[in-house]
């Protein structure tokens, strides 16, 4: 176990005999934790959902984040934390560590394997020769295999075709920080995560995006110059040169269209959809009893976030606002939640009468403290709220990929996310 930034406890008087936190590396609690297990404390992994918190809501969040702990965890190899060296550590501690650090290399192979079926057509060179036999007995069961037991081995935490996809929008920079890493390991200072960032469009982040064009076009022409040389060897006869010419050939087409199937959809990840609205609204059903326009009215909450409600009424109630749907003169409204005995006071911004019931969007004035923290008991403290989601299966996760690749949402969902 390492310990987590996120969520870690622990005691004083062992933080103190540890010499306190490890601010050699950006990685400062990963390294912690690794001089506490070298004193010879326990470090455990407790099963139960007791934080939370927010994680990086983009794809060019996600990578700067990534890239940091690539950074702080290679800078294992020139600390005195060094999980490989550091005494105290039992081998098969120093085993798991060095997965740890060897998974960030993984990036370079990545690189590699988009760049190796350019070298069929650019190069002149056949790096792999097979058979559609050999295909059949070695790389199919191999890549079956891994699709089977992947998401098995990670608890249904992950898939293996995600993670495949969400690995090439950062093979690039990933390769070229532990590159740089590695030749200066202290050039580049910490950078915090970006968080609650709101958008009004699709965003394309072009520098992820550009190295993907520019993989995507030569894996294009290596494709079709590959599939020229082959119907230019069978139109002038085949000799057994020729055929050995073709087999090769044949796998360097398979690898080409699968990385131009992968890259087009790494190619629409990189891109951002709107974000308007920086709290997050739930679905969460309570009785509630509205004082709004000298009325006494109920109703129940269908969505409810930090900042407002919203609330479908469960009775008839003459409210109007200055022009349709349009918040020119927000009513006020005292907001009574009978279950949770909480009383709010805000704002009706909007009222929809389109449905058998009407719908009131409520912002919540400026909250007490108390307030809030009912609030917040309420959204993300009640039982049951903090489900163990798992990754959908491969052959899901293939369908849902063929659906964003078919269907792209930034061609048929321009609202967004709201």
């Amino acid at each position: 176990m390492v310990c987590s930034g996120t969520s870690f406890v622990v005691k004083r008087d062992i933080i103190e005999a540890a010499g306190g936190f490890v601010t050699d590396s950006l990685s400062e609690d990963y390294f912690t934790g690794i001089r506490i297990a070298a004193m010879g404390y326990q470090v455990i992994y407790l099963d139960e959902k007791l934080s939370a918190g927010l994680a990086a809501e983009n794809i060019a969040a996600h990578v700067a984040q990534r890239l940091r702990w690539a950074q702080g965890t290679l800078q294992a190899f020139f600390i005195d934390a060094n999980p490989l060296t550091i005494p105290g550590l039992k081998p098969i501690q120093r085993l798991a560590h060095l997965d740890g650090l060897l998974n960030w290399f993984t990036g370079l192979s990545r690189f590699g394997f988009l760049l190796m079926p350019l070298a069929y057509s650019f190069l002149g060179v056949i790096p792999l020769k097979a058979t559609a036999a050999e295909l059949l007995y070695f790389l199919l069961p191999y890549y079956l295999i891994q699709l089977t037991v992947f998401s098995w081995l990670n608890l249904r935490s992950r898939s293996g075709l995600l993670s495949d996809i969400y690995s090439l929008p950062w093979c690039v920079p990933l390769s070229l920080t532990v590159i740089q890493v590695m030749l200066n390991p202290f050039g580049k200072g910490f950078k915090v995560t970006p968080k609650g960032v709101k958008r009004d469009r699709f965003v394309f982040n072009s520098k992820l995006g550009l190295p993907l064009i520019i993989l995507f076009i030569a894996t294009a022409v290596s494709l079709w110059m590959n599939l020229s040389t082959s119907v230019m060897y069978w139109g002038s006869g085949i000799s057994a040169t020729d055929a050995q010419m073709i087999q090769g050939l044949s796998l360097g087409w398979i690898w080409s269209i699968y990385n131009l199937i992968m890259l087009g959809i790494a190619l629409l990840i990189v891109v951002d959809v709107p974000n308007r609205d920086l709290y997050q609204w739930f679905k969460l059903r309570r009785v509630v009893r509205l004082e709004i326009s000298n009325q006494t009215v109920w109703g129940m909450t269908t969505k409810i976030s930090e900042v407002g409600a919203q609330v479908a009424l469960t009775e008839v109630a003459d409210l109007r606002l200055d022009s349709p749907n349009t918040a020119t003169e927000p009513l006020p409204v005292e907001l009574e939640m009978i279950e949770e005995k909480l009383e709010l006071s805000g704002v009706v911004t909007e009222i929809d009468n389109s449905g058998e019931e009407a719908s009131l969007r409520i912002m919540f004035d400026p909250l007490t403290l108390q307030e809030h923290r009912t609030l917040v008991e309420i959204l993300f403290c009640r039982p049951g709220r903090w489900q163990r989601r798992e990754t959908p299966s491969e052959m899901r996760s293939l369908l849902l990929l063929f659906k964003i690749l078919l269907k792209p949402r930034l061609l048929f969902d321009r609202q967004g996310r709201s």
